[in-house]
């Protein structure tokens, strides 16, 4: 059945089942899952010919877990020089990672002589009448497995597949026995099917997802399939199913009790949504089985250049996910995925991308029940010819055929009856070629009801939507307008181009949040609302790809690619989610979950805007409330009236008298804050769930001069800060520099910005004092900050003032020579930060401040950090990025207080009326930060150092994306601020 090297074969697979509909039933399953012996070997010939046998003695075999991937688990690499590694191994022979190369040559559809194999084999006993006297009725199911398998059950040879993310099934037959059997597989680590399977992500193999036997009943079902849609003008549901086998449909609920294809008009049936996911439950019965229908009633369209589901347009709030478990790697528990739906579901976010391939059906199932538009897309990218310029690729040749239509059809026969498909995606950057026509038109044959999407053929001939990658905020707002420019290749006026700005457009990957990230969430999505063009967008991504490993000491850590002694290597790019691989929350989730609310509000004066997001829902749901706060502490609150509104509405409601009293007869900086919260718990979220946020200041009186205890300052001969209120301190000096974000450091040869700072030595400054003038009780210190090297400078001058109970400062900022046209063709460098560093005792433990708060924000990513009064410890400051960089700043500040046993409380003001600084607290240095490769190589340096800054640049999602825009970075302008440090206690 397989040939000598099948698995460098273009075909798919051999001896497989037809691929059909995913679905359960009160048929018996018997789970293979559990501990099944393993042997590892260098190439594809495995541990020898005698594997299959069923008296083959694997006693001395490795044990191992299936679902899993053997890269992943403590298992022998016999042929391998190195000693056995905790798992994952950090050599060549665990998980690799490549974001776009193949970690082969190119040379298909042959793969490299060293090819690991891991025969796997299981001995089971069925439960006694399993068979029910029908052995020849019983089906073996894969979910997946990565990258090539070939089965036998008790010696004989079932087939062979390929299709990672798919599943694949056998007919047994008289192979399955009563009683004891030995199922034997044996899996490449690389195939043919390795160049289609190029999609940004470790490459782990193993037999990853479930692995089932299914007994199939006489006259059974075979596939079937749900057609729904919905008429949202007269709210009649269309419903019908269709199958290989005679059968009736029963819904209950809805009264049906129909022959198998039937084509049923139901008035009054409620339409699925993600806002709304209502499902209808039914059964389609034959006389030896009743298979479990889900039924979600809607339509979607493009009408008039616009994505409609149920009549209405849709604006999705996306994100890209991968399949991902620091230790499991793809093979997902249910658990987890739940976890992730309703994590997704907390943040707003409405719509999901299945990047780059098919998910396990189980998450498809909780986007039915939960609620979110998924974007299903093929197990297909063949980004890897790209170091090829595209020759071989195999979408442009006849070759491959039977390959990609293969994977796509199994992709839609598995998945067409979820309602939370919105969207089949053909393939991921793929280049183009010959074969899209094909692939479409086969789509369009299996379901016909759904929209097509493949995004990286610039004639976009066979998608449905026009689509890109991380354009700038620019580009996009002309996308909206229907105004950008043809892609490279298409004449202008064209009729390809002319249908294209005719079309929807999906922004299927932007705002990278690679590390420290991403920015500009709050402006992106202001564009995507403000055309009808726009059917929303996905971040990238959902989660790090993260693998927990230890290092020498023994200290767990979160690897990445670099980590790992092979190349070529993807590095850290696999570390790009929301949610650390641990799924602990980012403040980059933090603040896509303030933009993605779906109630907008906005304090304008006495006046709050209320904007319902929702495409489909209105805000019976919803119930408003208040707070006014002075210098961040809470005076009053209450309930909103605000009048319900339909799905896109918007209105403006006058705040309360007793809101606007308590504002008026309060002190300080007075704000409002209003907020929208679910009345009862949603399900994935608890009670009292916030679904929108707004702030506005209603009034602020001057800034009141604190005072402290009697000061006492010490300054050195050059001018600089010793000693205040009793402590030794350090500084302040000039500070531009931060440890590089990952944005910071762009991509390649683009956006390189940190390369720049670097080579002009903006992390190397050398201070020198230029002049030190003394008063009665004034200091004034003048300076010049500048690196080796180079002739631009920073000049600053620092003013003292003392006074009874205080201690004034006044920085000022001047930038002199070529920041704008600096050597080596950096142009126009401007620095990270402009701000002051102080070095302050070990013994400083909490801070509290007034500004914004309670996460990091930078000057591109404040929705989710409101104005108020917040406590952190120095610690809990830090976010620990796996790989350490710039992190932990707070903009917006008007003041703060440091506290430490033992310690007299430091207070730092701002002086002037509406002014504000950055701040930020570590117990290491921004160059200690930088050093570091992973977050256990920082150590506590005995001291706080505070940051005073100026301001500091915003973040950005330049890693894999546009520049920063001019806006958010620190403009070499002359700057500075005034600040008042007291003490108390």
């Amino acid at each position: 059945m397989s040939g000598p090297r099948y698995w460098e074969s273009t075909a798919p697979g051999a001896g497989r089942r037809a691929p059909r509909a995913w679905t359960t039933s009160d048929a018996p399953v018997l789970s293979l899952n559990g501990t099944w012996r393993f042997r590892l070997s260098p190439t594809a010939a495995g541990a020898g010919p005698r594997v299959p046998e069923p008296d083959f003695d694997d006693s001395g075999w490795d044990e191992l877990r299936v679902p899993s991937h053997w890269v992943l688990e403590d298992v022998t690499v016999p042929w391998a020089a190195e000693p056995r590694l905790p798992a994952p191994r950090r050599d060549e022979h665990g998980p690799l990672y490549t974001n776009t190369a193949f970690p082969f040559p190119v040379d298909p559809p042959r793969v490299p002589q060293e090819n690991p194999t891991g025969d796997h084999r299981l001995r089971f006993t069925l439960p006694p009448g399993w068979l029910d006297g029908r052995p020849d009725a019983v089906v073996l199911r894969f979910q997946g497995v990565d990258s090539c398998a070939r089965v036998w059950l008790n010696g004989t040879e079932l087939g062979w597949s390929t299709g990672s993310r798919l599943p694949f099934e056998f007919d047994v037959g008289t192979a399955l026995r009563e009683g004891t059997n030995v199922l034997a597989v044996r899996v490449h680590r690389w195939s043919a099917g390795s160049y289609l399977e190029d999609q940004d992500m470790w490459w782990l193999p193993g037999i990853f997802r479930d692995v089932e036997l299914l007994h199939r009943p006489a006259g059974a079902v075979d596939d079937l399939r749900v057609s729904t849609g919905w008429d949202a003008a007269t709210g009649t549901g269309r419903l019908r199913v269709d199958a290989d086998r005679p059968g009736r449909v029963l819904v209950p609920e809805l009264g049906v009790d129909v022959p198998v294809g039937t084509t049923l008009r139901l008035p009054e049936v409620e339409p699925w949504s993600a806002e709304v996911p209502r499902l209808y439950r039914g059964t389609l019965r034959t006389a030896h089985e009743a298979i479990d229908l889900v039924i979600g009633f809607r339509t979607v369209s493009i009408e008039d250049g616009r994505l409609l589901v149920n009549g209405s347009p849709v604006l999705l709030r996306g994100v890209n996910r991968h399949e991902h478990h620091p230790r499991r790697g793809r093979a997902l528990d249910r658990a987890t995925m739940l976890a992730d739906v309703r994590a997704m579901k907390r943040a707003g976010v409405t719509a999901v991308r299945t990047s780059h391939y098919p998910p396990h059906p189980e998450f498809l199932r909780l986007c039915d029940e939960i609620g979110l538009w998924v974007v299903l897309e093929c197990d297909l990218e063949t980004h890897g010819f790209v170091y090829a310029g595209w020759e071989g690729n195999p979408v442009d040749d006849p070759a491959w055929a039977g390959a990609l239509t293969d994977r796509v059809r199994r992709t839609v026969l598995r998945d067409r009856n979820s309602p939370s498909v919105l969207l089949w995606s053909l393939a991921n950057e793929s280049g183009s070629g010959s074969q899209f026509a094909a692939l479409r038109a086969l789509v369009d044959e299996l379901d016909g009801e759904r929209p097509v999407l493949y995004e990286r053929d610039p004639t976009y001939r066979h998608s449905d939507l026009f689509a890109l990658m991380y354009p700038s905020l620019e580009d996009l707002a002309a996308i909206g307008r229907r105004a950008e420019p043809a892609p490279a290749g298409v004449e202008p006026g064209s009729p390809d181009d002319v249908r294209r700005r005719g079309l929807p457009f999906l922004l299927v990957e932007y705002a990278h949040a690679m590390g420290n990230g991403p920015g500009s969430l709050a402006e992106y999505q202001r564009v995507l609302g403000s055309s009808d063009r726009f059917a929303g967008g996905f971040v990238w991504e959902w989660v790090d790809h993260g693998l927990t490993a230890r290092d020498e000491r023994g200290t767990e850590f979160t690897m990445h690619g670099a980590d790992v002694a092979f190349r070529p290597t993807g590095g850290r790019f696999c570390l790009d989610g929301l949610l650390f691989a641990d799924r602990t929350a980012s403040p980059g989730l933090h603040e896509l979950a303030a933009v993605y609310a779906p109630v907008g509000l906005a304090v304008e004066g006495t006046r709050v805007v209320v904007r319902n997001g929702h495409d489909v829902r209105d805000t019976a749901h919803v119930r408003f409330r208040w707070r006014v706060e002075a210098d961040g502490r809470r005076v009053a609150e209450g309930d909103l009236a605000v009048p319900l509104l339909a799905p896109r509405a918007r209105t403006a409601v006058e705040l309360p008298e007793e809101a606007r009293a308590a504002a008026q007869g309060a002190r300080g900086e007075v704000w409002v804050t209003v907020t929208a919260h679910d009345r009862e718990p949603p399900g994935w979220a608890p009670g009292g769930h916030v679904v929108g946020t707004g702030q506005g200041r209603l009034r602020s009186d001057p800034p009141r001069r604190r005072s402290g205890t009697a000061p006492e300052a010490g300054f050195d001969e050059h001018g600089a800060l010793r000693r205040v209120f009793g402590i030794a301190v350090d500084g302040p000096r000039p500070d531009l520099w931060r440890a590089p974000t990952e944005n910071d450091r762009g991509q390649g040869s683009r956006n390189t910005d940190a390369a720049s700072w670097a080579a002009v030595g903006l992390d190397r400054l050398r201070h020198r004092v230029l002049d030190v003038v003394r008063g009665p009780r004034e200091l004034l210190v003048t300076g010049r900050s500048a690196p080796a090297a180079q002739a631009l400078a920073l000049v600053w001058s620092l003013r003292w003032t003392l006074d009874a109970d205080g201690l004034d400062l006044e920085f000022r900022a001047g930038f002199t020579g070529p920041w704008d046209d600096t050597p080596h063709g950096h142009h126009a460098v401007s620095p990270p930060r402009l701000g002051l560093r102080l070095g302050l005792p070990g013994g400083y433990r909490a801070v509290e401040w007034f500004g914004r708060g309670p996460g990091e924000s930078y000057a591109d990513s404040t929705t989710a950090a409101l104005v108020g009064r917040y406590v952190a410890d120095v610690d809990a400051l830090q976010t620990p990025y796996p790989v350490p960089q710039e992190n932990g700043n707070h903009v917006g500040t008007r003041s703060l207080v440091l506290t430490g046993p033992g310690l007299p409380t430091l207070h730092v003001d701002a002086l002037d009326a509406g002014a504000t600084f950055d701040f930020t607290a570590r117990r290491w240095t921004s160059e200690d930060l930088e050093r570091a490769r992973h977050p256990q190589d920082l150590r506590d340096g005995g001291r706080v150092w505070l940051n005073l800054d100026v301001a500091q640049r915003g973040l950005g999602s330049a890693s894999c994306g546009p520049a920063l825009p001019e806006r958010h970075r620190v403009p070499t302008v002359p700057a500075g601020l005034r600040l008042r440090l007291t003490a108390s206690g």
